[in-house]
């Protein structure tokens, strides 16, 4: 028996190659199969079904893609509704993988159609639970994304409690857990940055899974402090149960070359967004007026389906040369398909054409520590939580994911200084004000991390898990 955990770390999520005695299982693959088809042959194996735990909000699926490649079946637990052709299993219902078994446990409450899959050994033995997003490291599926008129999250969370104690907590402790997500994921809030566990140590560590612990109380922590999903979740959830293009399609249609005139052209006509991705030392050095930077090498699919949501919005890429295709399969996981072309050259070519060029200011902790004493104005962009446990004490909270609720609280003559942890979140911001005609903020390098070794006034530390 072979298990294999093939995590992105972009995504901050985990798909699984399972393979017994020729046969081979995925589980919620990502959108580019090839991989998984590859390891299958080099096995000389066959991929015989695709286990889905759920409608992922937070990526598009291969399941599609990898069925129409592979012959292989879809499975959904419970209650799915699909445009395509799937098993829609029921509760218990075994499935065998060379001499293994899969057992669908539908496990309701982060969706309705939830499951988690238990594979037994040869043996018959319980080894591993594939927990998709009902239970992760550390935490548990937010219950807020599959609301209805008539289904509530604390519905579904009262669902998910059940769920848990009834189908998850049964089983012996030394179980493995496998999760969907791990830390960085939008669809929990307190995940750990390990990625595999067990049972037992969930019982011990997890706050959602406590002995004690009433149904009332687990509704109330699991809803306390969520904040709104990314505006594209729908919208992949979408994806996930219709359908979608092939990411080859998409790479053949997305990787063009362009000019500096077809590029200023198609920018001008098509109201593209320009979307840089390079590294943020390099953007703020130059870039092009009114383009947005989301660094490649950061959280870069997850900011892009925050901030710009709609995946139907005609893309411009200005990338690192040699990572067009890159940058177009990562898009293309958060179902941002409509990608018109790429800058050839990079940046370099838009300078070398003696083009209008932006700049961003960016600055050392030790210059925003004296603007401080000349009471500088200064944003944290950082998410609620990290700013409630630290934070400059001169500092207000903008976070990045909800910058446009913000728009009017920043200054409109009077320079101003935003931050975040490191730099990568703070330089995205200050692109997306720049391109909003809000010239006058400055970027602060190095981000709280820097501000933490320099003498500017914090505020005390506090342990995120007491905020509740």
């Amino acid at each position: 028996m072979i298990i294999e955990q093939i995590y992105t770390g972009c995504l901050a999520q985990g798909a699984y190659y399972i393979e017994s005695n020729g046969e081979v299982a995925i589980i919620d693959p990502l959108r580019e199969v090839q991989d998984y088809i590859d390891s299958a042959a080099k096995n000389d194996a066959k991929i015989k079904y695709i286990f889905e735990t759920h409608f992922h909000a937070d990526f598009v699926s291969g399941h599609v893609t990898l069925a129409e490649k592979t012959g292989a079946q879809i499975v959904f637990g419970p209650t799915a509704k699909t445009n395509f052709d799937a098993i829609i299993a029921e509760d218990n219902q075994v499935f065998k993988v060379g001499n293994i078994t899969i057992t669908v446990l539908h496990t309701p409450g982060h969706t309705m159609e939830s499951s988690c899959y238990l594979l037994k050994d040869e043996n018959g033995k319980d080894h591993a639970l594939f927990s998709g997003d009902t239970l992760f490291l550390g935490d548990v599926g937010r219950p807020d994304l599959a609301q209805k008129s008539d289904v509530t999250e604390k519905d579904l969370a009262g669902f998910l409690f059940d769920s848990l104690r009834n189908k998850v907590m049964t089983l012996a402790d030394e179980v493995i857990v496998y999760p969907a997500h791990g830390a960085g994921s939008a669809c929990g809030k307190n995940l750990s940055k390990e990625t595999v566990g067990t049972i037992g140590n969930q019982k011990e560590t997890n706050y959602a899974l406590r002995a004690n612990m009433t149904k009332e109380e687990f509704v109330k922590e699991v809803t306390d402090g969520l904040l709104p999903p990314p505006a594209y979740f729908p919208l992949n959830v979408k994806l996930n149960k219709e359908g979608y293009k092939s990411i080859d399609d998409v790479i053949k249609n997305s990787e063009k070359p362009l000019s500096v005139k077809d590029f200023e052209i198609i920018a001008n006509e098509t109201g593209a967004i320009i979307l840089d991705v390079r590294h943020q030392t390099e953007f703020v050095k130059g870039f092009i007026p009114q383009s947005i930077f989301i660094g490649i090498d950061g959280g870069f699919a997850p900011w892009v389906g925050a901030l710009i949501k709609d995946i139907q919005q005609p893309i411009l890429l200005v990338t690192p040369e040699g990572r067009e295709e890159d940058t177009i399969t990562r898009l293309s996981r958060v179902g941002f398909d409509n990608v018109l072309g790429y800058l050839e050259g990079s940046f370099g070519a838009w300078e070398k054409a003696g083009k209008e060029i932006d700049t961003l200011t960016s600055v050392s902790v030790d210059v925003l520590e004296d603007k401080i004493k000349e009471n500088a104005v200064v944003f944290d962009a950082r998410k609620p939580g990290e700013f409630a446990s630290e934070h400059a004490v001169v500092a207000k909270n903008t976070p990045l994911d909800f910058l446009n609720d913000h728009i009017s609280e920043f200054p409109e003559k009077e320079d101003f200084y935003v931050y975040c942890g490191g730099g990568y979140r703070s330089v995205i911001a200050a692109s997306i004000l720049k391109a909003r005609g809000i010239h006058n903020v400055i970027d602060v390098a190095g981000g709280y991390a820097a501000i933490r070794n320099s003498n500017i006034e914090r505020t005390a530390a506090v342990c995120p898990s007491t905020l509740k």
